[in-house]
């Protein structure tokens, strides 16, 4: 029976790269994939869906207007049999997309893997991972650390001198040099002003928006 995936992480534990190696095990076994990726994230190319670490693999684009149930079944109908539907951050996806997806499990009983961020620089949750969160039959962490050694839960977003920005819109893209994963602890403790963070060199990923 398909099932709707939900995993979760803070930034740079590997969600991508968990996602292509996922469609790596599909192909593997003869099964077809199709990968959806949002339309802001531009910046390996239009519709390429890469990894921290080199991996990359193409995926069809879609915008917050799109009907995904109408473009998976528009794929099948094309292209034939899919063994899987995978979504990359998909902490960007409507709360009517969520539903569209929670669709291609139930009636065009395909599995979907959404792999997204759970919550924003302000500790608040996405509008997609929300309903993720609430509809997926299955939910896992996919986890990381803090600089502090502790699990990394939150994510900040952090000035050019490493310091906690509190103010802004919800969307931004970056990478290393703009968002941090930590703990708990230390997001309350970086958000309260007390200290900054060493920033990493810059690394290509789609960070909390």
């Amino acid at each position: 029976m398909a099932k709707l995936y939900f995993y979760y992480s803070a930034m740079n534990a590997g969600k991508t790269t968990n996602l292509l190696q996922s469609a790596y095990n599909y192909a593997e076994r003869g099964m077809r994939t199709l990968i959806l990726t949002p339309q802001l994230d531009d910046r390996y190319g239009q519709g390429v869906v890469a990894s921290r670490i080199g991996l990359k693999a193409d995926g069809r684009i879609f915008d917050r207007e799109d009907d995904l149930e109408a473009i998976v079944a528009h794929d099948i109908e094309h292209n034939g049999e899919l063994g899987c539907v995978l979504v990359d951050e998909s902490q960007f996806l409507t709360k009517r997309q969520v539903w569209q997806l929670s669709e291609v499990v139930d009636r065009l009983n395909v599995p979907v893997l959404a792999y997204g961020l759970r919550t924003d620089f302000r500790g608040e949750l996405f509008e997609g991972s929300q309903y993720l969160l609430a509809w997926a039959d299955s939910i896992d962490e996919i986890k990381t650390i803090c600089h502090s050694g502790k699990k990394a839960t939150m994510v900040v977003r952090v000035d050019e001198h490493g310091r906690a920005i509190t103010e802004g819109p919800q969307v931004e893209i970056g990478g290393n040099e703009r968002y941090v994963s930590v703990s708990r602890p230390e997001f309350k403790k970086i958000t309260r002003g007390e200290g900054r963070i060493e920033l990493q060199q810059p690394q290509l990923e789609l960070g909390t928006k």
